[in-house]
């Protein structure tokens, strides 16, 4: 008989990987890898923030890695740095900063490699609920913006041509992100989130016929990894969220093996 905790973890894990799916197959078709780490990275400084104001810290989370979300569009605009620069200084400057603020408020005791790698076992009911309830509104936004998102990726001038203005679909899919980053926090930590997007969305590409099909394989996939990660930390007493990651690793390899392939999605 598994325990409460065990069960919650479970419950929280798929209601994660269920949302983490779908929007890893954007981060993989438009190669954002460094981009959703640069997310993820600053939810480190929405946590220190939160604290500092003491505010909801998924809230506050959500916040800041929506604010840098921004902030990287407004920067590839204006400029002269490449894409991939802005990300580094984004990315390392947000997580510099927020642990130097975590270590100035000496009031409060932080597990850091709790909020670096996550602690899925401490998941209580409230939290199951934010999960389902900010991941169904992620799906449905999602489900709302798919065909200019999806559009704008294969081509965005043709996108613009037919009027399904990409750039605002862009902005949106950046704030969903941003809020999938808030909620599965708790989960695998702010080092592993990206993970958890990127490797079950690359494990379903190879079989996947649709972009559909490969949202919602990278999704079961995502389950799985989930399902294989916290039993295989159950039984060898090991972190549960980076055992979520080295499950989701070991399916993306078990996909190379040389079995016949739906068509490639590209």
């Amino acid at each position: 008989m598994l325990d409460g905790f065990f069960l919650r973890a479970l419950v929280a894990g798929i209601g994660v990987a269920a949302i983490a799916g779908p929007l890893g197959c954007f981060i993989v078709w438009r190669r954002l890898a460094y981009f959703g780490d640069t997310l993820s990275h600053a939810a480190l400084l929405g946590v220190a923030l939160g604290l500092l104001m003491e505010v909801n810290i998924t809230l506050s989370v959500f916040a800041v890695a929506g604010l840098v979300a921004l902030a990287l569009m407004v920067l590839q605009r204006r400029a002269s740095l490449s894409a991939d620069a802005l990300l580094g200084l984004l990315a390392h400057s947000s997580l510099a900063i927020g642990i130097v603020c975590l270590a100035f408020m000496t009031w409060v005791r932080m597990d850091l490699m709790g909020l670096l790698f996550g602690d899925i076992l401490a998941v209580s009911k409230t939290d199951i609920a934010i999960i389902y309830a900010g991941g169904a509104a992620v799906l449905v936004v999602l489900a709302l913006i798919w065909k200019p998102l999806f559009a704008g990726t294969v081509s965005r001038e043709l996108a613009q041509a037919e009027g399904l203005n990409p750039g605002r679909a862009d902005l949106v899919f950046m704030l969903l992100l941003s809020g999938t980053i808030a909620i599965a926090m708790k989960i695998v930590g702010v080092l592993l989130i990206t993970a958890l997007m990127l490797i079950p969305a690359a494990a379903a590409r190879r079989f996947a016929a649709t972009p559909e099909h490969m949202a919602v394989l990278a999704a079961l996939a995502g389950v799985l990894s989930v399902i294989a990660g916290l039993f295989g930390s159950l039984e060898w007493d090991t972190p549960s969220g980076p055992s979520i990651v080295v499950a989701a690793m070991a399916l993306f390899l078990l996909g190379l093996a040389p079995l016949p392939a739906i068509q490639r999605n590209r």
